[in-house]
């Protein structure tokens, strides 16, 4: 077979473009069912404070017929409540030429550091929300620090491994929790001892929130005392279920989310959403920097701190293994 005289080939041409896909596949772990869930709201201190309340167990309370007692009832205060709003940032500069080329999957290169970084620090902020970590004040020289939630959880508390390990004392966000030398393998048994002393305590948590190993082990618990499931319908593949996404229990349904930013591999928080928030002193903002040199600057930032509106609602199950 033989090629024409003077037949264009695409072995000598120079000006071809590369077959670069214009889609950037980019896999993070950017879910954040922790952040996602809690509400939202505006502080105005670096401290930001709120009370927290509760009523007294069911009592006696029969009086005589005709009784004239004046004496005033036993009140029980609200209790004040403060954490630390922290900082999180990321600085995203690019020269000038870098930003004027158009690159392929992304255009303007500034514009896709700053949303790449915007997931970045979501990330971020998830896995310090769900750090055990007391509050701080910080200094010239230190950090300020949002205590997390395993700082708050007092009242709910269950250990796979209760030699060492204990809760936050005071649920006040100033002590961190103690967690054991050792784990032991997460039982059911665990499960519904937090599940009982939550709803004894007043509590009314709806979600299970847990790292991915610990999400299988507590699928691998079904499995033990029931065979694999399978799901056909008409022609259909069977599909062979092998996971546990729901937790119907005597004092409640719960869902079963993995989190895959938790900072601990090693614990499960039982949540009733509705008392846990994100105070916002400066909510999620972009700052333009001053311009020094031939480079485009821009800070990403957000100051922020939780909210536990009542620890009682919630539960920890810690020093869990797989």
């Amino acid at each position: 077979m033989a090629i024409a005289t003077n037949t264009s080939l695409t072995y000598s041409s120079v000006a071809i473009r590369e077959d670069l896909s214009d889609v950037i596949y980019n896999i993070a772990p950017l879910d954040t069912p922790f952040m996602s869930g809690c509400a939202k709201t505006s502080v105005d201190n670096t401290f930001f404070e709120w009370q927290t309340d509760t009523i007294t167990a069911g009592a006696a309370n029969r009086k005589i017929e005709g009784d004239d007692s004046i004496a005033a009832t036993a009140r029980v205060l609200p209790t004040r409540l403060g954490n630390y709003a922290q900082i999180s940032q990321y600085v995203n500069q690019t020269s000038g030429t870098d930003d004027a080329v158009n690159y392929a999957g992304h255009g303007k290169h500034q514009a896709y550091q700053l949303a790449k970084n915007g997931k970045r620090m979501k990330r971020d902020m998830e896995s310090m929300l769900l750090q055990n970590i007391v509050r701080s004040a910080g200094s010239s020289t230190a950090a300020r620090a949002s205590a997390g939630v395993p700082a708050w959880l007092a009242t709910n508390y269950v250990s796979m491994n209760p030699t060492s390990g204990s809760p936050a004392a005071g649920a006040t966000g100033t002590t961190a929790m103690t967690e054991s030398t050792a784990t032991a393998s997460i039982t059911e048994a665990g499960i519904k001892n937090v599940i009982k002393d939550a709803y004894e305590a007043g509590g009314n948590p709806d979600l299970i929130l847990c790292p991915p190993a610990i999400k299988q082990a507590v699928s691998d618990l079904a499995q033990s005392v029931s065979s694999l499931r399978t799901d056909t319908k008409g022609d259909s593949p069977a599909h062979v279920i092998a996971a546990v996404d729901v937790y119907v229990s005597d004092f409640g349904t719960f869902r079963i989310v993995s989190d895959r930013n938790m900072n601990s591999t090693e614990h499960v928080f039982f949540l009733d959403m509705d008392y846990w928030a994100i105070g916002w002193l400066r909510p999620f903002q972009t700052v333009e920097l001053a311009r020094t040199g031939d480079a485009v600057k821009q800070l990403l930032l957000a100051e922020y701190g939780l909210v536990s509106k009542n620890e009682k609602s919630s539960g920890i199950l810690a020093d869990c293994a797989a």
